[in-house]
C-alpha cells in the first residue's frame, strides 16, 4: 500500500516543512498531498525516488521567493564544497538552494547546490563547484533555483499545482542545463501532469540525461527562456496535451541528443523564438497533431547542425503551422544545413504575406513531403533535397528499443522500462 501524507495548512507553512514531509517517506516513497494554499518558497523542493507531490489544481500556488546576488570575494576553485562571500551571508541559512556562476561561462559550468552550513562570510554546499570561478568575471552566489527538482531519482511525479516564478523579483536567470522552474537530471520514470507554470527567470521545464519522462496536460507560460527543454541525451519521452505560450525563447527546444521523443496534441503560440526548435543529434523524434502559431521565429526550425551531428529520422504529421516568423524571408518551417530523412505529411502551413511555407537548405536531402496543405506561402527547396520515396525509420517515445537508452547507463543496458540498470542510480 502506498504511503500517503495529506498535509494540513499548518503542516506546510514553509518550503522546509514540505521538504520534511517529502523526506519522511523514506526509500519506499509515497505521496505528499498539499492543500489549497499560496506559499512563497525560499528554496526548491527536492523530490526523492518513488515520491509523488500533488496539489489541488489551481488552488495550490507555490511562488518563488525574491532573488538576490552575493558576490564572491575573488577567485574560487573547482571541486570545493564552499565559497567565500565578499559581504556577510545575510539571509542565507542551511537547507536553502543556490547557484554559483560567473559571467564567463554557463551551461554545466554553473553550480546548483543546497547550503549545508554558514560561517561568517563562508557558505558550505552539498555539491562541489563545477568550475573555477574567476575574480575578473563577476563570480557570485545567487538565489536562483528550480522550484521543484530531482537528481538521480526514479519513479517520481508532480501533479496538479501552480508554480509562479515571480520573475519581476528575480533578475538572475537559472541556466537551462543546471535548472529550470521544474528540473530533473539523471532521473528516470518521471511523470509531470496538470502543472501550470509561469513567469520564471529561465526555462519553464528542463531535464537533462533523463529517460521515460511523461509531461501531460501542463502549461509553460511567460518565461525568460524556453518553455520546454529536454536535453543532454534524454530519451524515450512523451509530451502530450501541453501548451507553451509567451516564452521569450522557443516554445520547445530540443537540446543535444534528445532522441525518441514524442510531441502529441501540444500547442506552441506567441513565443519569442521558434515554436519548436530541433538541432544537434536530435533524431528519431515524432511531432504530431500539434499547433505552432504566431511565434516570432519559424513554427518549426531544424537548426544548422552539420555532419556528423545532423538532424535525421524525424516525422512531423497532422500539424497546423501558421502565422509564424513575421518579416522578410519568413518561413513557417525552416530546415537548415545537412538534415536528412525527414517526413512532413498531412500538415497545414499558412504563411504571412510574401512569406515561405517550407524552406529547405541546399545541403538537406531525402526530405519527404506528402499531402501537405500550403496556403498564402510557397515551398522553397531544390529538387535534389526532396525525396522520391518516403524514408523508412522508427521514431517517437513508443519506438525506443532498449538499445536507445544505453548512452544513459553505466553498463549500457536498459531493463525494458526505460529505468535501466545503472549502478550509479539506486
Amino acid at each position: 500500500m502506498t504511503t500517503e501524507r495529506v498535509l494540513k495548512p499548518v503542516e506546510c507553512q514553509s518550503a522546509a516543512r514540505i521538504q520534511e514531509a517529502i523526506d519522511s517517506l523514506g526509500p519506499t516513497g509515497g505521496r505528499v498531498v498539499l492543500p489549497a494554499l499560496d506559499l512563497v518558497l525560499d528554496r526548491g523542493l527536492e523530490l526523492r525516488s518513488r515520491v509523488e507531490l500533488a496539489g489541488q489544481g489551481l488552488g495550490t500556488v507555490l511562488r518563488k521567493a525574491a532573488g538576490r546576488d552575493y558576490p564572491l570575494s575573488g577567485y574560487h576553485n573547482y571541486g570545493m564544497y564552499d565559497v567565500p562571500l565578499r559581504d556577510p551571508a545575510t539571509g542565507l541559512s542551511p537547507g536553502m538552494t543556490v547557484s554559483v556562476l560567473d559571467d564567463q561561462r554557463g551551461g554545466f559550468y554553473s553550480t546548483f547546490a543546497r547550503i549545508s552550513w554558514v560561517d561568517g562570510n563562508w557558505v558550505g554546499m552539498d555539491r562541489g563547484l563545477c568550475a573555477d570561478y574567476s575574480e575578473k568575471s563577476n563570480p557570485r552566489l545567487t538565489l536562483a533555483f528550480p522550484m521543484i527538482f530531482g537528481h538521480d531519482i526514479q519513479g517520481a511525479a508532480v501533479r496538479d499545482l501552480v508554480l509562479d516564478g515571480n520573475r519581476v523579483q528575480n533578475e538572475a536567470a537559472m541556466d537551462g542545463c543546471r535548472g529550470g522552474c521544474v528540473y530533473f537530471a539523471r532521473s528516470h520514470g518521471i511523470d509531470v501532469a496538470g502543472v501550470v507554470q509561469r513567469d520564471y527567470a529561465g526555462e519553464g521545464l528542463s531535464f537533462q540525461m533523463c529517460s521515460q519522462v511523461r509531461i501531460r496536460g501542463c502549461s509553460f507560460l511567460g518565461n525568460t527562456g524556453n518553455g520546454m527543454h529536454p536535453g543532454a541525451g534524454s530519451t524515450g519521452v512523451l509530451f502530450d496535451g501541453n501548451t507553451a505560450f509567451g516564452n521569450e525563447k522557443a516554445g520547445f527546444y530540443f537540446c543535444v541528443r534528445a532522441n525518441h521523443i514524442t510531441i502529441r496534441r501540444c500547442r506552441f503560440e506567441g513565443n519569442g523564438g521558434p515554436g519548436v526548435s530541433i538541432g544537434r543529434r536530435d533524431c528519431h523524434n515524432l511531432i504530431e497533431d500539434s499547433r505552432m502559431l504566431a511565434n516570432n521565429g519559424p513554427g518549426l526550425l531544424v537548426r544548422a547542425t552539420p555532419v556528423p551531428t545532423e538532424v535525421h529520422s524525424c516525422l512531423v504529421r497532422r500539424c497546423e503551422i501558421a502565422g509564424n516568423n513575421p518579416g522578410p524571408g519568413s518561413a513557417q518551417v525552416r530546415v537548415e544545413a545537412d538534415a536528412h530523412d525527414l517526413i512532413f505529411e498531412d500538415n497545414t502551413l499558412r504563411g504571412l504575406s510574401g512569406g515561405i511555407g517550407l524552406m529547405i537548405s541546399d545541403q538537406a536531402h531525402r526530405i519527404w513531403l506528402g499531402r501537405n496543405t500550403v496556403a498564402d506561402c510557397a515551398v522553397d527547396a531544390s529538387g535534389q533535397g526532396i525525396a522520391r520515396d518516403r524514408p523508412e525509420f522508427s521514431c517517437g517515445a513508443e519506438a525506443a528499443t532498449p538499445a536507445a537508452f544505453r548512452h544513459l547507463f553505466t553498463d549500457g543496458i536498459d531493463s525494458g522500462d526505460g529505468v535501466g540498470r545503472n549502478r550509479r542510480n539506486p
